[in-house]
């Protein structure tokens, strides 16, 4: 299917065009660059001809949404929302410029530490969404961002929907969907977010979608047979624990009922694995919103209600237990029942942006409540793809037993004599220490401990980018050359087409050639370290032609 040519960019008051940052089924997202405060921010356009009263309310409902969520540091911020002077509807959300998931596990897979990394930091945004009452439904690599600082965000909630509206199912994007979405009457809730995450996390394991088998036919109805009936299958890397294929397993099993209860208890799963690798383990941000208000008389004798934010270590005992750390916490009920018996409301239009190679595929909603996000069906072609660290909350400090305070001078003393007494024997210790190698003649070499040994998750080493990418037009197309400041063995680029798209090409010369698109061409050059981490590397550099 030929790609759709994107809009023309609306005139925002206060915002400078920049350029175009992809299109997709129901939107564009352009590159502006805000006046003030001055920075780079995207901004997501609804396309004219998906428009209606309908699809404008959903607009407005993604908007509110995430606007709800992106105080969480993995989901996407939403700035503010508008509508521009000639009647499209837009949102203007933070810039994520590094390369999204989906793009960069198509180069190559992830490493084990960065994939249970982005898991956990993920799934600790689906389960704040889930404690707001809002279901993602269409979690993938390609709507998680990457943002200046190597931080996963979350983003499209698009076809979101709200908890009580859980037998609603609007959309899907085949590879990384349950099961129970291709039923008759599709149906949704939060483990089947907990399904897509685990999806998820083995996409960026095995550099595929989970049931997308090599050198057989994936189609549609293939991809759905094989979601359905086949077990899911090994990621087949040597590096891999078995404890984490266990959880992956469990994650997307085939019965909701079998799955992780939340996307919380995926992420402790993913910690656990974390541990057992001597991985630096990745705190889960969620808001504790079961902790009692704290209540402070500000200077006009109004009164401010502070909620905690709890960043959960599984070491903890018990390991990454309860989010508050009063022993008096009131249980709450579950916030997610079975879904209510509701009545059908005249379908409507759902705008979800979706880039070019990940579309997602939409179906008409059998039931929705009044609360339910309202889509009609919409038929197109089927596409199969489609940083703030928190701190805990200190537990309380028990009182010393007043018996022990009390206790009697002859006990100290007791004590006191003990403790003397060792350290007499440190002291003799450290005397026989420093003398037997003299005696002995020389000082040993110090042997390494397991303690000092390398870690397994060493911080990849800043690859600068290439500079001077210059296009030259030719009969052949455009010929780039670019320069690499510090040229080491091995090094490899990157070309990612920017004006007409396609596919990226990996180069080992600092040239390549690209088709001339009408106008200018422009592409994305990545150097990447052979010798260093590939997934790790820097920022794409971008050059056009004159």
């Amino acid at each position: 299917m030929a790609k759709r040519a994107p809009m023309a960019p609306p005139d925002l008051p206060g915002f400078t065009y920049v350029d175009l940052l992809g299109s997709g089924g129901f939107a564009d997202v352009y590159l502006y660059e805000q006046a003030l405060p001055k920075r780079r921010v995207a901004v997501k356009v609804l396309l004219t001809d998906r428009m209606s009263s309908d699809s404008v309310e959903e607009f407005t409902a993604e908007a509110n949404v995430m606007a709800m969520l992106s105080t969480h540091p993995a989901i996407v911020t939403i700035y503010q929302a508008g509508v521009a002077r000639d009647g499209r509807p837009y949102l203007v959300m933070e810039y994520c410029p590094r390369p999204n998931l989906q793009v960069r596990y198509r180069r190559e897979p992830f490493s084990i530490a960065e994939s249970l990394r982005v898991g956990v930091q993920v799934a600790a945004a689906v389960e704040t969404a889930h404690r707001a009452g809002v279901l993602h439904r269409d979690i993938k690599p390609a709507n998680i961002l990457v943002t200046e600082y190597n931080r996963p965000a979350l983003t499209d909630f698009g076809i979101a929907s709200t908890t009580t509206a859980a037998a609603e199912s609007a959309g899907l994007s085949i590879p990384w969907s349950p099961p129970e979405s291709f039923a008759d009457v599709p149906r949704s809730d939060p483990r089947s977010d907990v399904y897509a995450l685990g999806a998820t996390v083995y996409t960026l394991l095995a550099g595929r979608s989970p049931f997308e088998l090599p050198g057989q036919r994936n189609s549609a109805a293939e991809l759905i047979s094989r979601i359905e009936t086949l077990p899911l299958p090994p990621l087949g890397r040597a590096d891999v624990p078995a404890s984490l294929q266990r959880v992956l397993d469990r994650a997307m099993s085939k019965s909701s009922a079998d799955r992780y209860e939340s996307a919380l208890a995926f992420a402790r799963a993913l910690q656990t694995v974390q541990i057992e690798l001597s991985h630096s383990v990745t705190p889960i941000d969620i808001l504790d919103d079961q902790a009692p208000e704290d209540i402070e008389q500000d200077e006009d004798d109004g009164l401010t209600r502070v909620r905690g934010v709890v960043s959960i270590d599984p070491e903890t005992t018990p390991a990454a237990g309860m989010t508050r750390p009063s022993a008096t916490t009131t249980p709450v009920a579950p916030r997610f029942g079975p879904p209510p018996v509701t009545t059908g409301f005249p379908p409507a239009t759902a705008p979800a942006f979706e880039p070019a190679e990940a579309s997602t595929v939409l179906r008409a909603a059998p039931a929705a409540t009044a609360e339910t996000m309202r889509r009609e069906q919409v038929s197109l072609p089927v596409s199969l793809d489609e940083t703030v660290m928190r701190a805990p909350v200190p537990l309380p400090t028990a009182a010393p037993d007043e018996q022990e305070a009390g206790a009697a001078p002859r006990r100290r003393r007791t004590g006191l004599w003990i403790g003397l007494g060792a350290a007499a024997l440190v002291v003799v210790a450290i005397i026989v220490g420093v003398s037997l190698p003299g005696l002995l003649g020389g000082t040993p070499a110090p042997q390494q401990t397991e303690e000092e040994s390398d870690p397994q998750d060493p911080v990849s080493t800043y690859v600068e980018p290439v500079t001077d990418v210059v296009g030259t037009v030719g009969a052949d197309g455009v010929t780039f050359t670019w320069t690499n400041p510090d040229p080491q063995e091995g090094d490899y680029y990157i070309v990612e087409p920017v004006s007409l798209g396609g596919d990226a090409q990996k180069v080992d010369d600092t040239v390549a050639t690209v088709p001339a698109a009408p106008g200018q061409t422009c592409i994305d050059v990545t150097l990447v370290r052979a010798k260093g981490t590939p997934q790790d590397s820097n920022t794409p550099t971008r050059g056009c032609t004159p």
